[in-house]
């Protein structure tokens, strides 16, 4: 009779009909006496309540526990544990396992299992020091949690000690704590001892090469990751979703976007289905290369896996389409977005600032602050670029103003910074300086902006002042520094500097020359008169010489007279079939000073077998707030007859004093169709 109720309870309670099942509970109570025939049947019910996430029923069992005096037996504790984890009500749990007598480890891992899984980490660890301050010993399944709690607060000398009592311990090698040994390191920042314990395993398994790749991923060393990934895939060993996209985040992040869309075409090849980060980085490599039509079939790929609807996959869309020039296609996908985001925000202003559409980002801004979505620094630190590329100072002395005003943007050097560049683009080089001593911290992006504006006004020397004083304040400089003082040294004359810089770059600042140094050096030789120094850096260049290069050395050639080289350049670009009319005028301007009008014949051909049309000249004038733009040759404007009798009075001015034009005009329309 008594078996026979315990089997039925047990049924019950599988099945999750607690009603029935503590019906029968009460009718066993009766027929036995209270001894360890109910604890199973006790044990059943608390799983069940667990289960079907009924909390007053298994209160209520507990305080009848309590009452039986079963509250410390060593089947009851752990159930009583899970059951008040399972509800999230920690401390119940905790209270019951600090004041369990039982020396098995099974309820102190359910208690800090519970913490990890709440992200509780400091109590997880808590609770093991209260576990071995017991005389408790871990066990191959407290440890795994504990490392776990120690790599994600990034606690190295918890962990070690937890590695120690590893290592004292008796228990049987367990690959499952190796694999969270690993990870702990990699998380920790010790890639090294973390790849040590990897060499070191008898056998391992796919999680022991994941979290491998991770340690590698989480300190950059992409390289590492690679070569592991590689071994990983010629080994046979499957990769997880997680390691495929960390290989994939980690090409683009080394802006190897063809090699991160390869590995996605890889995973559809290996059945492996694409989720939402793995759509995400299929988008941004898109953007960085405008490949328009892959973008929408990973487009299409979201819309089909219902990943469209995330926002992080919203806001890459919007920059996809935004990047590939098709802003149509992202205004739609940003207006359709109900609940806009900061970052949706962001990502459609930032769109439109990469197009130089500053009209557009003007009126996205407001529009943005008329809906009560407050900007972040990101959004100010978008649009103040676009302010001085299309010369809107205006709205850049706007956007200081707003900046001054919110106090929490004040402390994002980025904002400071891309003011110093604003003013100094701007040519307002007095404006950029007052706001360069107005910072109490300053970066080597802080300085390069400086640096620039000093060598486009040609106040070369003052960069280079600049220059020292950042390299006396230990700021170490980049690349693009480089480019900005070697072009400030071009513009200003200062050959013997600039050559000295260039020379020295690699061995005091470790960085290597690239192909804008190199046409930083080709520039500075060509402005000054040295041509054939300027030929033989392009000679000796590890680099193929890009379009502009061969058009400055052919502008220095046309200046200083040496159509010899003038001639081998022009051939060079030539070759190129460049689609930019500026280059063809420059060579047919090189050929008419030197009276080639063959070459000059052969140059017209050449651009109208290619399509290429000279783009008329374009200028703007701003008037109030909005922008009034001019074409050569433009009668649209109904002040024209008014505009052209200016414009010969201005330039009877010029011919008065003494202004004669170093650029061949009726060349211009030579070249017109």
């Amino acid at each position: 009779m008594i078996y026979s109720l315990v089997t039925s309870i047990k049924n019950l309670a599988s099945q999750g009909n607690l009603f029935e099942a503590f019906r029968t509970f009460s009718f066993l109570q009766l027929s036995a006496s209270p001894t360890d025939l109910i604890i199973h049947p006790t044990s059943y019910l608390l799983l069940s309540c667990t289960n079907v996430n009924s909390l007053l029923p298994g209160k209520q069992l507990h305080a009848h526990i309590f009452s039986l005096g079963f509250e410390q037996h060593r089947i009851l504790v752990p159930r009583l544990v899970t059951f008040y984890s399972n509800f999230n009500l920690l401390a119940d749990a905790s209270f019951i396992t600090e004041n369990s007598n039982i020396f098995h480890p099974l309820p102190w891992n359910l208690l800090i299992f519970s913490y990890i899984r709440n992200e509780f980490w400091r109590e997880a660890l808590f609770a093991y020091n209260n576990m071995v301050k017991k005389g408790i010993r871990p066990d191959n399944f407290t440890y795994p949690s504990v490392l776990k709690a120690c790599g994600e607060i990034c606690d190295l000398g918890f962990g070690r000690k937890v590695h120690k009592s590893i290592e004292n311990s008796h228990h049987e090698w367990s690959l499952f704590v190796q694999n969270a040994l690993i990870s702990m390191y990699g998380k920790c920042g010790e890639v090294g001892i973390a790849r040590k314990l990897f060499d070191k395993l008898p056998e391992s398994d796919a999680c022991s090469w994941n979290s491998m790749i991770s340690c590698y991923a989480s300190t950059g060393n992409w390289d590492e990751a690679f070569e592991l990934f590689e071994r990983m895939q010629l080994e046979g060993i499957e990769s997880n979703i997680l390691t495929w996209n960390t290989i994939a985040g980690g090409c683009l992040r080394t802006g190897n976007f063809k090699g991160a869309l390869e590995l996605l075409s890889q995973m559809n090849s290996c059945e492996i289905h694409l989720d939402h980060v793995s759509i995400i980085i299929g988008l941004s490599a898109c953007s960085h290369f405008g490949a328009l039509k892959l973008g929408k079939e990973i487009h299409g790929s979201a819309i089909r896996n219902g990943f469209d609807s995330f926002d992080n996959v919203k806001t890459t869309l919007i920059t996809m389409y935004s990047r590939c020039k098709l802003l149509r296609n992202a205004y739609i996908l940003f207006q359709l977005d109900e609940s806009k985001s900061v970052i949706t925000w962001n990502s459609m202003i930032s769109g439109c600032t990469h197009l130089d559409r500053s009209e557009e980002a003007s009126f996205l801004f407001r529009e943005m602050l008329l809906s009560g979505v407050k900007p972040s620094y990101v959004t100010i630190a978008s649009i103040l670029p676009l302010c001085a590329r299309v010369a809107n100072l205006q709205h850049g002395k706007e956007f200081h103003t707003y900046i001054i005003r919110r106090k929490e943007l004040q402390n994002y050097l980025v904002l400071w910074n891309a003011l110093v560049d604003m003013y100094a683009r701007s040519g307002k080089i007095s404006e950029a300086k007052r706001v360069f001593n107005s910072l109490t911290k300053k970066d080597e992006v802080t300085f390069t902006s400086l640096i620039a504006g000093y060598g486009a006004q040609g106040e070369g020397k003052t960069a280079l002042k600049l220059f020292e004083e950042m390299i006396n304040l230990q700021i170490q400089p980049d690349h693009i520094t480089m480019v900005a003082v070697l072009s400030a040294c071009s513009h200003s004359g200062l050959v013997f500097q600039g050559q000295m810089l260039f020379e020295r770059m690699q061995a005091l600042y470790n960085i290597v020359p690239r192909l804008e140094h190199f046409s930083c050096m080709v520039d500075l030789y060509g402005r000054a008169g040295f041509v054939k120094k300027a030929e033989q850096m392009i000679k000796r260049m590890p680099y193929r010489p890009s379009a502009a290069m061969w058009a400055t050395l052919i502008g220095a050639c046309r200046i200083h007279g040496n159509t010899e080289i003038g001639e081998w350049a022009a051939g060079k670009l030539l070759e190129m079939k460049p689609d930019n009319s500026g280059y063809y005028v420059l060579i047919a301007n090189m050929y008419a000073a030197a009276g080639c009008w063959n070459k000059l014949a052969e140059v017209r051909m050449s651009m109208r077998d290619l399509g290429v049309r000279k783009t008329p000249g374009c200028a703007w004038v701003g008037v109030g707030n909005e922008f009034s733009h001019f074409l050569v040759g433009d009668t649209s404007n109904p002040h024209a007859q008014e505009i052209y009798l200016l414009l010969d009075g201005l330039n009877n001015l010029m011919i008065d004093a003494a202004y004669v034009s170093t650029v061949n005009l009726g060349l211009c329309e030579v070249l017109e169709d």
